[in-house]
């Protein structure tokens, strides 16, 4: 029997419940993916306490990875027995299997455990259009990111270290500033005892930083707007604290004619040409080990309540992911 976490009203991690549900039949253009592994992420937690709009009573959940079952008519590139991940709407990946669009479908390698790509598709692949399509960076060139320790955070950060790439790291606490300099920050702050803004300028000898990647939200958007030097740009790719405040133009300005930029991973991938171009080098990084995925948190899907209720605390470390007792390699 498939089964599926689903929400029938918005709130809490309470709303959540463990249901059967009917899987069904792929139509024109779908497929059914038998999962291995589910991604956790901290949107999932904006759908359901309805930060983020959907249709009740929803399905969670955008990221997993798995195996097709069936191919339903049209569908072409994919094939039953096919290794797959994906990341990106319809809601449901919370669940045992599902039938879905075959659109987001990856094919994913060999090489690449299912856990390894439930953790990693959509934080790698965000990681991926931060630094290949937001900002032209060069070598030596130094960046500031929030929650660098955080599953974003240990991905971005062994990325551009592999580009050459600077990063000062923001976290909440010393051992996860260790965690985040063994994966590649040049420096890390400790933002619940160091004044960022002010810490970036001293360790960019007063000029601050060409970009900043925030995705915290609302209570960091002040401190990335004066960490950054003249002319530099913002990317709000998150909201963990809350929305940003309303932006005053005139404010960009007095800040050094600073641009704030607010993209979503959907833009960067909806382009099946790009999306690969990004996924083929994100693999490619994993698979030889230049980059590693650290899980440092595994729930039973069935426990879901309790997985959010321990990411909205802030004590996860690196990427979390539901297991299903069929799991393999």
């Amino acid at each position: 029997m498939t089964k599926a976490i689903r929400f029938h009203r918005t709130g809490g991690p309470e709303v959540m419940q463990w249901e059967p549900v009917e899987a069904g039949a792929p139509g024109s253009g779908e497929v059914r993916v038998r999962h291995e592994a589910v991604g956790l992420n901290f949107a999932d937690t904006y759908f359901r306490s309805g930060l983020y709009p959907a249709a009740l009573p929803a399905g969670l959940g955008v990221e997993a990875a798995g195996v097709v079952e069936a191919v339903g008519p049209g569908v072409t590139g994919f094939a039953e027995g096919d290794r797959v991940t994906y990341t990106g709407s319809p809601l449901g990946a919370y669940s045992t299997a599902r039938v879905m669009p075959a659109a987001p479908l990856i094919k994913l390698p060999d090489a690449i455990p299912f856990e390894t790509a439930a953790a990693m598709t959509m934080r790698g692949l965000t990681s991926a259009y931060l630094l290949r399509r937001i900002a032209t960076l060069q070598p030596g060139d130094t960046v500031l990111l929030h929650a660098a320790a955080g599953g974003v955070g240990l991905i971005f950060t062994q990325w551009a270290r592999l580009l050459g790439i600077n990063v000062i790291g923001a976290v909440s606490t010393d051992a996860k500033a260790e965690v985040a300099r063994q994966h590649g920050c040049a420096h890390t702050i400790v933002y619940t005892r160091e004044n960022v803004a002010a810490r970036v300028r001293e360790l960019t000898g007063g000029a601050g930083v060409p970009v900043v990647y925030d995705s915290i939200g609302a209570t960091t958007f002040h401190q990335s707007l004066d960490s950054l030097k003249r002319r530099g740009l913002l990317v709000c790719f998150g909201t963990a604290s809350g929305p940003v405040p309303p932006i005053d133009a005139m404010q960009l300005a007095i800040k050094g004619s600073v641009f704030v930029t607010r993209p979503a991973l959907a833009d960067y991938i909806a382009d099946p040409a790009e999306r690969a171009e990004l996924a083929g080098e994100l693999f490619g990084h994993v698979a030889a080990g230049r980059i590693k995925i650290e899980i440092n948190q595994r729930y039973a899907l069935e426990d879901a309540v309790h997985a959010h209720r321990e990411l909205e605390a802030g004590t996860s470390i690196g990427s979390s992911v539901f297991r299903l007792d069929s799991a393999t390699a």
